[in-house]
């Protein structure tokens, strides 16, 4: 190592005129000429400093490498996340106005499309914005929440002054009057692996005195938001479309495991008879019983219970209880690859359970938000299940996030959603 550190820092550094610069292995490099945005810290195999520092500075832009000096483009370098680099740009060298002039020009061409793929209507107005590298801006998560719009800037070359106020004006240039407020809600996991300090406390733009929350709506559903309270940026957006189709598939007396603030029970209830939501969250649940008091008029019945839900899952199967439909939406079981076969065996003894407690007909909707966690794997884990319980499973539909959250064909850690739709026989 040491010695391949000697023989190619020479030919960097004449590349890059002494700029900052990061040299990768055969594998990375092969990924990244494939197309996808990450390197690894795994894969990196030298760091060139800029002259007088003993790396690059933390969130700097820096030109990427391969082992022979050829320059793969620009990305933003991370001190302290197992993502090193995150690519922006196919040029080497590139300069930070410059990023910011391609960031503004991004942001307009992810609006842009959303007004085209998911436009704001009187039944919807709460979509992604930004989708981070599936918008060509790694770093960066933008959601609106009909008149809020919440920011989320998750490495350390995103939040930084000059690009909040680039993202801040680009947003009210192009949403206006429509948004009271604009807030930046930190991810306090991925700000502790990026090392990143706290946010400013004021709202990049809307003024301090108004309360970040408000009313949206999503498939003609109305829902609470609090942009100081819950998951991610508060809710979940990228199951819209899925919240529809299973309430299509939806009959009879119904089961939402990991309901959350009720996503999935409150779009069953228009047409089951009876809906019971199960979360470990008490606070999860006091929300979404004031959203089902925003949505009067519902078919169903609907009550919450706090639980664990593979405790919940064991007692119930074993006291015999029977449900005409089942939702298992569980929160990420895979944070990394080495959580992935514990994730599997979860997911498995989730879906076995509830195919046992399906009356036959019944339908299931199983999910999984693990990256790590293929569509194919987790297929595979229901048929797994399917074959232990002795159930004829029949998928109906294999769907993924809602199309404000599009995926990139080289970069599979896009197609993160998956939502499984079963006949249950």
């Amino acid at each position: 190592m040491a010695k391949e550190k000697q023989e190619r820092t020479p030919q960097i550094l004449a590349t890059q005129e002494h700029g900052p610069a990061v040299v990768i292995n055969r594998r990375a490099s092969d990924r990244l000429r494939a197309g996808h945005l990450w390197v690894y810290r795994s894969d990196v195999t030298a760091l060139v400093p800029p002259q007088g520092a003993e790396e690059p500075a933390a969130g700097s832009l820096v030109t990427v490498a391969d082992g022979r000096g050829i320059p793969l483009g620009s990305g933003l370098y991370s001190s302290a996340s197992q993502i090193a680099v995150r690519m922006v740009s196919t040029e080497p060298q590139l300069g930070r106005e410059a990023y910011l002039r391609d960031v503004h020009s991004r942001i307009k061409a992810a609006l842009a499309l959303r007004k085209e793929i998911a436009p704001e209507s009187a039944t919807n107005n709460s979509h992604r914005l930004i989708f981070a590298e599936a918008d060509g801006l790694p770093g960066i998560i933008v959601d609106r929440y009909n008149d809020l719009v919440i920011v989320q800037l998750l490495t350390q070359g995103t939040a930084q002054a000059d690009l909040r106020a680039v993202l801040g004006e680009t947003l009210r240039e192009d949403l206006g009057a429509a948004v009271k407020m604009i807030v930046e809600r930190p991810d306090p996991k991925i700000r502790e692996l990026e090392e990143l300090a706290l946010p400013p406390a004021e709202p990049l733009y809307g003024g301090t005195a108004a309360e970040p929350v408000t009313i949206f709506t999503m498939n003609g559903m109305r829902f609470h938001y609090d942009a100081s309270a819950g998951q991610k940026t508060g809710a979940f957006l990228d199951q819209r479309v899925n919240y529809a189709a299973a309430a299509e598939h939806a009959h009879g007396v119904a089961l939402d495991v990991c309901t959350y603030q009720g996503g999935f029970a409150l779009h069953l209830a228009r047409n089951c008879e009876r809906v019971t939501g199960v979360d470990v969250s008490r606070a999860a649940l006091e929300v979404a019983d004031r959203n089902l008091a925003l949505n009067s008029g519902l078919h169903a019945t609907v009550d919450w219970i706090e639980a664990d839900a593979f405790e919940l899952l064991r007692e119930y199967d074993a006291t015999g209880q029977r449900f005409d439909t089942i939702v298992l939406d569980p929160p990420a079981f895979a944070k990394s690859k080495r959580a992935v076969d514990g994730a599997l065996r979860g997911y498995k003894e989730m879906n076995l359970r509830a195919m046992k407690m399906l009356q036959s007909g019944g339908t299931l909707v199983t999910c999984s938000c693990s990256h790590h966690v293929g569509r194919e794997e987790f297929l595979g884990v229901v048929a797994a299940a399917a074959s232990d319980a002795r159930r004829r499973v029949q998928v109906l539909e294999v769907r993924g996030a809602a199309p404000d959250h599009p995926e990139i064909v080289t970069l599979p850690e896009t197609a993160y959603l998956k939502c499984i739709i079963c006949r249950v026989s």
